[in-house]
């Protein structure tokens, strides 16, 4: 009996992909939530660095291929249900790390008070100087 390929036990949606949480592996610090495809995600596993599919622009996504700010995996995790992955990652290429397009450290730097979302961690890098 041959062993199941890992890949075929994610389950994916209707579109093949499947939702991504980036953490910080040494922080816990969530960094970034992003999707996958199969190819993305076999990259991620083969190369030890963040491949997602960018579904704006239909095609994978090496994170930090124009910023840098590469993405380092040292573990790759599923829930329960097969149908969340979680990287454990180094962020790379600024100190502190800079996840986010906006320039700052983590996607999640918004807090909702007194009913509004207000941003409350530092820009890191202006984002123009990120992406030229």
């Amino acid at each position: 009996m041959q062993a199941m390929n890992w890949l075929d036990q994610v389950k994916w949606d209707a579109q093949g992909l499947v939702p991504v949480i980036a953490q910080e592996k040494d922080t816990g610090d969530v960094m970034m939530f992003a999707w996958m495809n199969r190819e993305a995600l076999a990259k991620t596993a083969e190369l030890g660095r963040a491949v997602y599919f960018s579904r704006s622009r239909n095609k994978l996504w090496f994170k930090g291929e124009e910023s840098g700010h590469v993405q380092t995996v040292h573990e790759v995790r599923i829930d329960c249900d097969n149908d969340v992955v979680l990287l454990k990652i180094t962020q790379t290429g600024h100190e502190p790390g800079i996840a986010c397009h906006t320039g700052r450290h983590s996607c999640f730097y918004s807090v909702l008070r007194d009913g509004q979302w207000q941003a409350v961690d530092p820009v890191l890098k202006d984002p123009e100087s990120i992406y030229k």
